[in-house]
């Protein structure tokens, strides 16, 4: 198959998961950690380079103060806990999204980490954190504007995003909404998409595989025309 270099994944359905297992919302955080531990490694195996996850939304600080500090543990945890395994692994560790709001110590940690693999290349794990899309383009902007620039190249603007990195080729969303949510805005004009109703949690390497084999039946434009000879 064609593999794409850059896959970005909503990953919903930790709560409604939960629900469904008559569990705390909590408990559906926690096995969709396990599940990005998860499908992170397969993404590796089947040679993705760059795999960006939306974990924490600039709007999801409006959910319960109980569920929200569960969320900032459980990212303290996954770093400790992966820490090792990605050196391991070789696997490059990055944060985008806005640094003023999170904890001087938890941005401590994701620093250190960033640091700690910057050096790994057989795939980069890009978390979205404290992310919203329009958040970044505004962020961008304001970059720019600082910088004394007046004419800049959509080229030359990717560069002033939170990090610079390629596009996604495939934008896969768990829990079969039909939505972007706020998420790289910028980055996904030409991704495929491939919307599952399957919850974050069971989300597998079959699943992966089978919206990886979506994406190749897919022809991309990027706007043009394909030849049909």
């Amino acid at each position: 198959m064609n593999i794409p270099n850059h896959i970005a994944i909503i990953m919903d359905g930790n709560g409604r998961w939960a629900k469904s297992k008559m569990l705390p919302r909590t408990m559906g955080h926690r096995e969709g950690a396990k599940t990005l531990d998860k499908i992170l490694n397969h993404s590796a195996k089947l040679g993705v380079k760059y795999l960006t996850v939306y974990a924490f939304s600039t709007e999801n600080w409006k959910r319960p103060e109980k569920e929200v500090n569960t969320l900032m543990k459980l990212f303290s945890e996954y770093m400790k806990k992966e820490r090792s395994k990605m050196m391991k692994n070789g696997i490059r560790f990055m944060v985008s999204g806005r640094r003023e709001e999170v904890s001087p110590s938890l941005i401590a940690e994701i620093e250190e980490l960033e640091e700690f693999t910057r050096g790994n290349d057989k795939i980069t794990l890009n978390i979205a954190f404290n992310y919203g899309g329009r958040t970044e383009i505004v962020d961008a902007v304001n970059k720019v504007i600082a910088s004394g620039r007046k004419d800049i190249s959509e080229e030359e603007f990717s560069k002033f995003l939170y990090n610079d990195i390629p596009d996604p080729d495939l934008l896969i969303r768990t829990s079969g909404e039909l939505r972007i949510s706020n998420f790289l805005l910028w980055q996904i004009a030409y991704s495929e998409i491939y919307i599952t109703d399957i919850f974050w949690p069971q989300f597998d390497e079959e699943e992966l595989e089978r919206a990886i084999a979506s994406y190749n039946k897919r022809e991309r434009k990027f706007g043009g025309l394909i030849d049909e000879k």
